[in-house]
C-alpha cells in the first residue's frame, strides 16, 4: 500500500481533512514507536509504507503506559481532544490493518497491553464507529435530569455494578465497543469478581452506594445507562448483553 492510500482510508474513516489525517498517521506512529518492542516496530516498518519510518523507527526501549496515555500523547501531538484522538487512532490501526499482512498485524496487538483491544479490535472485524465518551455521557444526563459530572457518576457505577453481574467475557466485549474513558469502571467490575449472582435489589443497592444517591435515584439512573448502552453498542451484542440478565432486570431495561 502507498502513504498517500493509508492517509486516504484514514481520512475517510474519521470524515477529516488530509492535513488532519497525516497528523492522525504521524500522531499515532510517533506513540506507537514508544510503545513497542524495537523488532516489533522494525517488523511492521517491512510491511508499511517508507514514508512511515521517520515516525514508526526507534532505538529506544519501550516503555510500558497504558491505552490512557497513548491517547494523551496522540491527542497532545495532533492537537485535537482525547475523544477525536480515539477516533482517529483507531481509522489508523484499520487503516495499518489494511496496509500489512494478518500475521503482522496480530503480532503488533499482541505486542500491546489487553486494554488496546478497543483500538485494533475493529482491523479485524471491519471498522466500527464507537459513540464519543461525551455522547454518551450527555445521553445520560438527559434521560436522567443530571449534569454532565452526575452523568458520569451514574454512568461509572452502573458500569462497574453491571461489570460485577455478567461474564468477564461479556464485559471484554462491552470493552470493544465503548469509548476509552468509560473502560475504567467496567475493569474495577472485573477486578472486584465478575459473574455474581446478583439479585436486582442488590444490584440497585450497589449502584446508589457507589453513586451517593438513594435506591430509587440510583435505579432511574441505571434504566438511562442502559438505554444509552442499547443505542450505543451494536444490536445483537445489546441483545446478548440483557439476555444474560435476570428477568428481573428487565424493569431497568428499555423497552423495544
Amino acid at each position: 500500500m502507498y502513504y498517500d492510500q493509508l492517509l486516504k482510508i484514514v481520512e475517510q474513516q474519521t470524515g477529516a481533512g488530509p492535513q488532519v489525517a497525516e497528523r492522525a498517521v504521524q500522531a499515532t506512529l510517533r506513540t506507537l514507536s514508544e510503545r513497542l518492542s524495537k523488532d516489533e516496530s522494525r517488523d511492521l516498518l517491512r510491511e508499511l509504507p517508507p514514508e512511515a519510518m521517520p515516525w514508526l523507527y526507534t532505538e529506544r526501549d519501550p516503555e510500558t503506559f497504558g491505552v490512557e496515555e497513548f491517547l494523551r500523547r496522540v491527542a497532545e501531538r495532533a492537537g485535537v481532544d482525547v475523544e477525536a484522538a480515539g477516533r482517529h487512532t483507531r481509522a489508523v490501526f484499520w487503516a495499518m490493518g489494511q496496509a500489512v499482512s494478518p500475521e503482522e498485524f496480530a503480532d503488533m496487538a499482541a505486542d500491546l497491553p489487553d486494554d488496546f483491544e478497543a483500538l485494533v479490535a475493529e482491523a479485524g472485524r471491519g471498522y466500527v464507529e464507537i459513540v464519543p465518551a461525551g455522547e454518551f455521557l450527555a445521553g445520560v444526563a438527559e434521560r436522567a435530569g443530571l449534569d454532565y459530572s452526575g452523568a458520569r457518576r451514574a454512568t461509572e457505577a452502573a458500569l462497574e455494578t453491571l461489570a460485577e453481574r455478567i461474564a468477564p467475557g461479556k464485559v471484554e466485549d462491552l470493552v470493544g465497543q465503548l469509548p476509552v474513558q468509560l473502560h475504567a469502571p467496567l475493569k474495577r467490575g472485573v477486578g472486584g469478581g465478575s459473574g455474581r449472582e446478583l439479585p436486582l435489589e442488590e444490584f440497585v443497592r450497589r449502584i446508589a452506594t457507589r453513586e451517593g444517591v438513594s435506591p430509587e435515584r440510583a435505579r432511574e439512573h441505571a434504566k438511562a445507562v442502559f438505554t444509552m448502552l442499547r443505542e450505543s453498542i451494536a444490536g445483537e451484542e445489546y441483545a446478548d448483553l440483557a439476555g444474560r440478565l435476570p428477568d428481573e432486570y428487565r424493569t431497568l431495561l428499555p423497552r423495544p
